[in-house]
């Protein structure tokens, strides 16, 4: 009986106990009962047997234990389920963060959910007899349905039940009995704590396995898979140092894909590939720790997928448009000897030419804000060998690194010598993109060329005398800028004088940097500038701005400044030249009258057929170069008529026969010889008839035989004009040879402290210099009268005039020739008094000639003469001959004024600082 109350009092207490448990039994509560919900009684009706209520406890406890062990290890390995599948998921790709969440989830919802409902439903939803009953029916129906009618006896009533308490008591030992011959294992649900118990214990060594085999892949997912949404990345064997996720490539050029693996890369994989979005796949080659992929061109954006051993990557690829240069420009600072501004100059080509010295430097704008840029710069070698023929090699570029400002950046200057030199420009936009190969450019240094100057507008000799004014104009030009031109002359006597030569230079025009061409027109006035007649040679100068390189000079002209004698003489041999022209123009207009005279002697007929016409052509061709030969001799005699104004030594006589053969040229030229070439062309006349073209013809050769006339006549009156300007050249040139030894004795008395008493060897090499200029000179003067001599006596010849006989005759007698020959070996040797005494004395028997050959003035009709001739024609030539002189010397002064104002201009220029 104490057993029996024991296990009720248990019994009772674990029934107060459970969550679930009914409120204890109330005797004054008329309540039917029910098998599972009936409330509990303080104490039973019929209480169970103490046998089968301790089979029923243990098969609940039985059942407890699995079911619990179940949720337990479900739990369990839900949790080191979602830990291997991230494992296992992040060995073939980077799972991500929701994935990994996703899993966590459900991993621990074995734990959070399965577990709890699992216990609910077989622990508290089996801890009654009848639940435990109704469990053992799905097993044992008949035996279960006893137990669940056993269960619902224990609490019945009498009071409300029929049945006896001995037949309940019956048939509780009755099934308590027959439960002791069952094993109420069997009735347990299918129980699978074993097959988790598994899967928990390999799961649980897999990952052990995983956490102390591979460590670090281990905790890697472990933390991972804690925490799905932290920033630590998978980790792989091939492990790749850090690569931009976003990479920009130049738009449609071929791009390479640069990965490295780090030094603690587990896996080191030989090969690696590459696929551009679904295009072929690029495989890459391990080079030290290197993988390069080399892609072709791309013009759509796309993602590059990456597969490296256990490593799977993706790249975001877009291609852009390289930054473009939109313009750059060249800041081009001259050397500072010149003074110029600087200058921007557009580059459109990649060479760029600047004068050496000068700074560059670049300016750029791009079409794309830039984040650097670079110069670099270098001057390239000349074009030669190193020793041993190979090219020389060119230095070390310098490069610098620039500073931008959004789309545009500058370069530092940088000085060009005297090599080439090369400049390149590279930026990299904030994208990073290069600018394609950037700009170079290749500058080429310019030497400053020296100035040229030229002379033009006169020939390269000319004769004037001091008097007259030669203009010209100067021309200078230079490359970098014109600093100034001028004029430089030195003089050389052409024979001895006691006077210095002419040296003297006029600044003409200054320039200015930005200046390359400067021209002045120059009257030069040898007057003016206190020349005297002599040898002048004039050249020109220029100046650019280039340090110490001094003037450059033009070629010279050659002016010879001449007396009034030496230009008569000149004058007289232009004449002789002129009537020499002017006969051989008489023959042939004499040739050319025979033929048209043969020409008028055939049939009428034959003049109009193609021979005769060709004849004819030939004729009015001939004709006209006749005329126009003509009329350049009359310009020439024009010329040579004023030049014969300009000297005044000439008679009146002289120009007026000089006068009419001018006048009888210019008609010639201008009408007679014309009009013969008129009718000669009229005969050739298609429209005309025989008779028509003979009249023609005969026409022609009357008027051509009258042209020839007059021709014939202007030739006799050159020539007695000739003969005259001959006659007055003598007496010039007597006076010239005068003068000579006047000079020649002039120059031995300057020189005669060093030469007196001293032997031609003992004189000073300089002195030396000049007594042999000086016997050169005295040959020279005693050729210049051995020819007028001869001269002489031809014109007597022609003229036999007394006078030209009777000083023919003196000078034949004097033997002047051979006197002036003697002194000439007296000047060698050194006989210095003895040369000065004959110098001067035959200096004043020249001059006695002359004077009579000129005869007094007032017989000559010099410039003084009022013009008195015998008719009124002379009269009025002379007075046109004076005015034309008049206005010659008016010409003469106007020139000379302008060379005046010439010259205070270059005076006030070289006073200017």
């Amino acid at each position: 009986m104490r057993n029996v109350a024991k296990f009720q009092l248990e019994e009772t207490e674990f029934l107060c106990e459970s969550p679930q448990m009914d409120p204890p039994w109330d005797p004054n509560r008329q309540e039917p009962m029910s098998t599972d919900k009936a409330p509990q009684r303080r104490q039973r009706q019929a209480p169970l047997p103490e046998s089968l209520k301790l089979q029923l406890a243990g098969f609940r406890s039985q059942l407890w234990k699995i079911k619990v062990a179940e949720a337990v290890l479900a739990g369990f390995f839900g949790i080191l389920l979602s830990y291997l599948l991230v494992f296992g998921l992040d060995r073939l790709w980077a799972t991500p963060a929701v994935v990994r969440l996703g899993i966590l989830v459900g991993g621990t919802s074995l734990f959070v959910l399965f577990a709890p409902y699992w216990i609910h439903r077989w622990v508290f939803g089996h801890r009654r007899e009848g639940q435990l009953a109704k469990l053992i029916s799905q097993k044992f129906p008949r035996l279960g349905d006893q137990l669940l009618g056993v269960v619902e006896l224990q609490d019945q009533v009498e009071s409300r039940e029929s049945l006896s308490p001995e037949l309940r008591a019956a048939a509780m030992i009755e099934v308590a009995e027959e439960a002791k011959g069952r094993d109420f294992e069997g009735a347990l649900p299918s129980s699978k704590h074993r097959s988790w118990s598994l899967a928990v214990l390999g799961t649980f060594a897999i990952a052990t396995a995983a956490l102390i085999f591979v460590p670090k892949v281990g905790l890697n997912a472990l933390k991972r898979w804690l925490m799905p949404f932290s920033d630590t990345p998978r980790y792989t064997f091939t492990r790749l140092e850090e690569f931009p996720k976003h990479l920009i490539v130049p738009f449609g050029e071929a791009f390479t894909l640069d990965l490295r693996l780090r030094e603690d890369s587990d896996n080191q994989p030989p090969a690696a590939t590459a696929r551009y979005n679904t295009q072929d796949p690029v495989t890459a080659s391990l080079s030290g720790t290197l993988y390069s992929f080399a892609f072709p061109g791309q013009q759509a954006r796309g993602t590059v997928t990456l597969k490296i051993g256990d490593a799977r990557e993706t790249i975001t690829v877009e291609p852009v448009l390289r930054p473009a240069a939109e313009t750059i420009a060249a800041n081009v600072r001259p050397p500072d000897y010149l003074g110029q501004d600087p200058k921007r100059i557009d580059l459109r080509a990649g060479v760029l030419s600047v004068l050496a010295g000068s700074s560059v430097s670049l300016e750029a704008t791009v079409s794309r804000e830039l984040a650097t840029g670079t110069l670099s710069f270098r001057h390239l070698p000349p074009e030669q060998t190193s020793g041993d023929g190979e090219p020389a090699a060119p230095p070390e570029p310098e490069t610098l690194a620039l500073k931008v400002r959004e789309r545009s950046l500058v370069s530092p200057a940088r000085t060009i010598l005297d090599t080439p030199a090369e400049m390149r420009l590279d930026w990299t936009d904030v994208l990073g993109l290069g600018g394609d190969d950037g700009f170079r450019l290749r500058i080429e240094p310019i030497p400053d060329q020296a100035p040229s100057v030229y002379i033009q507008g006169i020939d390269r000799q000319r004769v004037l005398l001091a008097e007259e004014t030669v203009e010209f104009e100067i021309l200078g030009e230079d490359d970098f800028g014109m600093k100034e031109i001028g004029i430089e002359w030195r003089g050389q006597f052409t024979k001895p004088t006691d006077a210095s030569p002419a040296n003297g230079e006029l600044k003409l025009l200054g320039g200015a940097p930005d200046l390359r061409r400067l021209s002045e027109a120059v009257a030069f006035s040898p007057s003016t500038l206190d020349i005297p007649p002599q040898k002048l040679t004039v050249r020109a100068y220029a100046e650019d701005y280039f340090p110490d390189r001094g003037r450059v000079y033009s070629e010279p002209i050659t002016l010879f400044i001449l007396t009034r004698d030496e230009h008569a003489q000149l004058l007289k041999t232009q004449f002789d030249r002129i009537i020499g022209e002017l006969e051989d123009a008489a023959r042939r207009e004499q040739n050319e009258l025979d033929e048209n005279k043969r020409l008028e002697r055939l049939d009428d007929g034959k003049l109009q057929e193609d021979e005769g016409r060709k004849r004819l052509e030939q004729q009015e061709s001939n004709e006209a170069e006749n005329a126009e030969r003509m009329r350049e001799l009359a310009e020439r005699m024009e010329e040579l008529f004023k030049n014969a104004a300009r000297n005044g030594e000439l008679a009146p006589d002289t120009m007026k026969k000089l006068a009419e053969s001018l006048e009888n040229m210019r008609e010639l030229g201008a009408k007679d010889l014309p009009e013969v070439e008129k009718e000669l062309k009229e005969s050739q006349d298609e429209r005309s008839d025989p008779e028509q073209s003979k009249k023609d013809l005969n026409e022609a050769i009357e008027k051509q035989q009258e042209a020839l006339d007059k021709m014939r006549k202007t030739i006799e009156q050159a020539n007695e004009a000739n003969r005259e300007f001959e006659a007055s050249t003598f007496i010039n040139r007597l006076k010239r040879a005068a003068t000579e030894e006047d000079g020649i004795a002039s120059s031995l008395v300057e020189h005669l402290p060093g030469l007196i008493g001293l032997g031609i060897e003992d004189v000073d090499p300089s002195d030396q210099r000049i007594i042999g200029e000086l016997s050169i000179q005295q040959r020279r003067t005693a050729s210049d009268v051995r020819w007028i001599q001869e001269d002489l006596g031809h014109f007597y010849a022609r003229t036999q005039k007394e006078i030209h006989k009777e000083l023919l005759t003196k000078m034949q007698e004097s033997h002047i020739d051979t006197a002036l020959d003697d002194n000439r070996e007296r000047i060698a040797r050194n006989e210095s008094y003895r040369s000065i005494a004959y110098c001067r004395k035959w200096a004043d028997q020249l001059r006695e000639w002359a004077g009579k050959l000129e005869g007094p003035k007032e017989d000559t009709g010099g410039e003084g003469g009022d013009g008195d001739g015998e008719g009124g024609e002379d009269s009025d030539f002379e007075f046109m001959l004076k005015v034309m002189q008049m206005i010659q010397k008016e010409q003469d002064i106007r020139a000379r004024t302008r060379a005046l104002e010439q010259l205070r201009r270059s005076i006030n220029q070289a006073d200017q600082p």
